[in-house]
């Protein structure tokens, strides 16, 4: 291997662990908390380190980040710093005037961060996925279906949710966001597990019932990371397309292409391409 070749390993892995870095030192300076340094300081490094093994070759590489990140927002944030990082959590501080938390979250990984890496989140950070992606159905057994509708739906039932505890005046609101956490992911790994086995889909619940993803599928149209298709080397073998595991066309380079907004970066279809045309 040439030496510039192995310099190549290192840009992406770098330049994601420089672009976490930057936000963690803005944020931190901007917001005099300590916290942020840290907390984008790690999520960078996870990124970063997830990307490295994917280049150094090793099989789970992107396991490992998700893993890391997806549980230390699930545990960490979530459960011992009584965070709501879900979409009611982004809501609440929203409604309160307050840029902080769940407010932030949004806001770098799932508003303007998909401008840089796409539906990213999902594939690397997101704890709901984290799960779903363990079970047996990691290439989708049955055609896609029109389902992408309700996602609308229970983004409008979460504003309102929300809306409605404002409007009311309820008491203990901070704790009643607690608890929607937890219930909400109860009830998120409830449907996902059982949309996976139902459609033997593991991804089902990202494609037709997430709301985070009417945030993420605007922005990641013109995300800068995207997975290019080499039409000199592409035989149509089809072996891209059906590994997807959310059904994306990586043969057509225009940005319209079908399910172009969905990639995750999970790369299966890179290890798939006879010819590494993408």
């Amino acid at each position: 291997m040439h030496k510039s070749e192995k310099i190549r390993k290192f840009i992406l892995p770098v330049m994601m662990w420089l672009l976490f870095e930057a936000i963690a030192i803005t944020l931190w300076l901007t917001k005099q908390n300590l916290f942020y340094l840290f907390n984008f300081s790690y999520i960078g490094t996870s990124l970063a380190v997830g990307f490295l093994l994917f280049r150094l070759g090793y099989r789970h590489a992107r396991r490992v980040a998700q893993f890391l990140v997806g549980t230390y927002m699930l545990v960490y944030l979530g459960l011992i710093c009584n965070e709501n990082m879900q979409i009611e959590g982004f809501w609440y501080y929203l409604f309160t005037g307050v840029f902080e938390a769940a407010t932030i979250h949004y806001a770098v990984a799932k508003i303007f961060g998909p401008l840089v890496f796409g539906r990213g989140w999902c594939g690397y950070a997101c704890w709901t996925a984290m799960v779903l992606d363990l079970l047996p159905y990691k290439v989708p057994q049955k055609p896609r279906k029109k389902w992408g509708f309700i996602r609308y739906i229970t983004f409008a039932l979460s504003f309102a949710l929300v809306s409605a505890l404002f409007l009311t005046q309820v008491n203990n609101l901070e704790k009643i966001m607690f608890w929607l956490f937890l219930i909400g992911n109860c009830l998120y790994y409830f449907i996902g597990i059982l949309l996976a086995f139902t459609l033997k889909d593991n991804r089902a619940f990202c494609k037709y019932i997430c709301p985070v993803t009417v945030f993420l599928k605007p922005m990641s149209y013109f995300s800068l990371m995207r997975i290019q298709c080499d039409k000199s080397k592409c035989v149509s073998c089809g072996k891209c397309k059906t590994v997807c595991p959310m059904n994306v066309d990586m043969t057509d380079n225009s940005r319209k292409r079908e399910n172009g907004t969905e990639c995750i970066l999970c790369f299966e279809c890179t290890k798939a391409c006879p010819k590494k045309a993408l």
